[in-house]
């Protein structure tokens, strides 16, 4: 059975296209029929044999016949994409250093070409300790640049130094942290005009998956952004609800998200969302009082979400001064979306008892 429309899949679904030929006008009416019809009739069986392989064999037909099912051709034809060859996905970049501390973990940067943006793509990546020495896979946290800034800004505020410090202290697992690099300009991690960097969100997080030893689930994937960055965290977050378990803003906003969070409700209240939420009491920028409502919109969606309104200003310093919270919000939820993921899973692996026979 295929997932819903709305799911979102790797590599992208694609529709088949037939290109229409041209009929041969030379040779006499019978004899072009009876052509068609010869190769009508090889193209039906090539159709058939190929259709019968995508579903897994023959037994696919018959188990979906028993069970009375009814598949669209549309779903056939997205069944056979599903199959596609990884040619079909975008070279990988290569990852430079940046830099090594004490600690053992690292900074890399990555740039590619990106099919969501008019322009290249980028971002950083910080790796933890061990990570180039054992074969264990990591959650993600994802951290997106406030308006017209920059991703080197969280290495700036430190948070190198502070996920070493909490991986040691065993506050959070050991994670990457990947800090994505939008275009310049004021309208950054929204779809507008030929500049699609919500989606460019997606498309590094693909990425991501592919290159590094991740734990490719929705339930070891985070969010965060500070400024506008808060704004474009929750709102692509709202926008992929089955990709990331737990988001942050810092001291963000919340524009026209309402609507997305009401849609989100059914798949919010069976999966699950943390969300964790801050604001600066003297913040000419963003409101602080939207803090608290939108949490509170976020648990009668079912999430769980909590709020705060620090004193002070809007600045990166004071993002800088409450990075440790924000961060050990995440690497905790994270720990906790993934037992709850498990604990959902483990009564389907498990083997249904056999009746005994009279």
């Amino acid at each position: 059975m295929l997932p819903p429309s709305w799911v979102p899949a790797l590599p992208p679904r694609i529709e088949p296209a037939m290109a229409a030929s041209a009929i041969p006008t030379s040779w006499q009416a019978e004899r072009s029929r009876a052509w068609w019809l010869g190769v009508g009739l090889l193209l039906s069986a090539l159709a058939a044999t190929l259709l019968v392989a995508a579903l897994g064999g023959p037994t696919a037909i018959e188990r979906l016949a028993s069970a009375g099912a009814s598949v669209p051709a549309s779903s056939v034809f997205r069944a056979a994409a599903a199959a596609s060859p990884p040619a079909l996905l975008p070279p990988l970049p290569p990852l430079q250093p940046v830099r090594t501390d004490a600690a053992g973990s690292s900074i890399a940067l990555a740039s590619f070409a990106s099919s969501s943006l008019p322009g290249e793509g980028a971002f950083f990546v910080y790796l933890p300790p061990g990570y180039a020495s054992t074969t264990r896979r990591y959650p993600v946290l994802y951290l997106l640049h406030g308006r017209n800034g920059h991703a080197a800004a969280f290495l700036e505020i430190g948070i190198q130094e502070t996920l070493d410090r909490l991986i040691d202290e065993r506050a959070i697992p050991p994670m990457i942290a990947v800090m994505i690099q939008d275009l310049p300009g004021l309208n950054n991690w929204r779809d507008l005009g030929s500049r699609h960097s919500e989606t460019y969100v997606v498309e590094v997080q693909e990425l991501v998956d592919r290159m590094l030893r991740t734990i490719p689930t929705r339930a070891a994937r985070a969010i965060a952004g500070s400024s506008m960055g808060g704004f474009g965290a929750m709102n692509v977050a709202l926008a992929n609800p089955l990709r990331f378990a737990v988001v942050e803003s810092w001291l963000g906003f919340f524009n026209n998200l309402g609507g997305a969070l009401r849609a989100d409700q059914p798949v919010i209240s069976r999966l699950g969302l943390h969300a964790f939420l801050y604001g600066a009491a003297a913040d000419p920028v963003a409101v602080p009082a939207e803090d608290p409502e939108f949490a509170a919109e976020l648990r009668a969606a079912g999430a769980q979400a909590d709020s705060a309104i620090y004193p002070g200003g809007h600045s990166l310093e004071k993002v800088r001064e409450h990075l440790e919270t924000g961060l050990l919000f995440a690497g905790r939820s994270l720990e906790g979306a993934q037992r709850h993921a498990a604990a959902e899973e483990a009564p389907r692996a498990r083997p249904r008892p056999v009746a005994a026979k009279p």
